[in-house]
């Protein structure tokens, strides 16, 4: 296109207006200089646009075709622009993040709901999915930022911000008192029924390589899929569940399970929150991630 784009700004004003004079008078500029602009326009285009009147000026036919479509234009660059102001000043936007079961319920959740009472007018999808799948939708962009555990694979791009400690175990129910006063050894797990979580998650996988250290080669006899689960089987004496602390909490306060003392106590680990440092973020995930890295 060789015209000049802001010949048809002006072109749009004095056809809004049908006058000269208030167009200047609405750019801020000069009546000579309007005048000059729609001169240049239809010398690009080839045709008259406006023919004078004592009223001021009305468009010929051609004029009124092009000015359908540049009405349309223009108007939407300004939708476009208050859109734009919307989403900046928080007034609309969308959030996306990825978490797992366990960072969305003992880490964000509260954080979420004091967000969405600040800003109810911001979308916000979480996308529920563990630690290793989170960490692919970030690389593949289809979140804003991810709330993980520890351990997890170093990526290029990536920042990992810790923001709580979690500490993994292994709990029973009643039907396993025999262990409750014991100090045990992680080769003792041998014998036992154990339950882990199903999958590639970051807690199976931190556990296992702790445990292979100490010569335990886990073969579970129930894989479930999330830990609230695990914790429910524990409590009905199915097995020995491996799982994070704060799920077998309330089980624990009641006396409904016990956790298992060993000689070694498993290292803790980290929710952390990563960002891809290649994607921008939107005004309202930073908004976002500001009060969670600020806390």
């Amino acid at each position: 296109m060789k015209t000049n784009l802001e010949y048809y700004k002006i072109f749009y004003f004095v056809s809004k207006y049908s006058s000269i004079s208030k167009a200047a008078e609405e750019l801020s500029i000069t009546q000579p200089a309007v005048s000059q602009a729609i001169k240049h326009l239809e010398a690009d285009l080839g045709c008259a646009l406006f023919v004078r009147t004592s009223k001021g000026v009305r468009q010929t036919k051609e004029g009124n075709v092009l000015y359908e479509y540049v009405k349309r234009g223009y108007e939407t660059l300004l939708a476009g622009e208050k859109k734009l102001s919307e989403m900046l000043d928080l007034e609309e936007g969308e959030i996306c993040v990825g978490a797992s079961d366990m960072t969305l319920k003992y880490y964000l959740l509260p954080y979420l709901e004091q967000f969405h009472e600040k800003f109810p007018q911001i979308r916000v999808i979480v996308t529920n999915a563990p630690t290793p799948e989170t960490l692919q939708h970030l690389q593949d962009g289809k979140i804003d930022f991810g709330i993980v555990s520890t351990p997890v694979a170093e990526k290029q791009d990536f920042s990992y911000t810790p923001v709580r400690k979690i500490q993994d175990t292994f709990v029973a129910g009643k039907a396993f008192a025999g262990l409750k006063n014991k100090t045990l050894s992680y080769q003792e797990l041998n014998q036992l029924p154990l339950m882990s979580l199903e999958g590639n998650t970051s807690t199976r996988t931190y556990v296992e390589e702790f445990l292979a250290k100490h010569g335990v080669v886990t073969n579970p006899e129930f894989e479930l899929a999330t830990s609230d689960m695990l914790v429910q089987f524990a409590m009905r004496n199915l097995g020995i569940a491996s799982v994070v602390e704060d799920f077998a909490a309330e089980g624990l306060e009641r006396g409904e399970l016990f956790q298992l003392k060993f000689e070694e106590k498993i290292p803790p680990r980290e929710i952390c929150i990563v960002r891809n440092e290649r994607i921008p973020v939107s005004a309202a995930a930073k908004r976002l991630l500001d009060t969670l890295e600020t806390i």
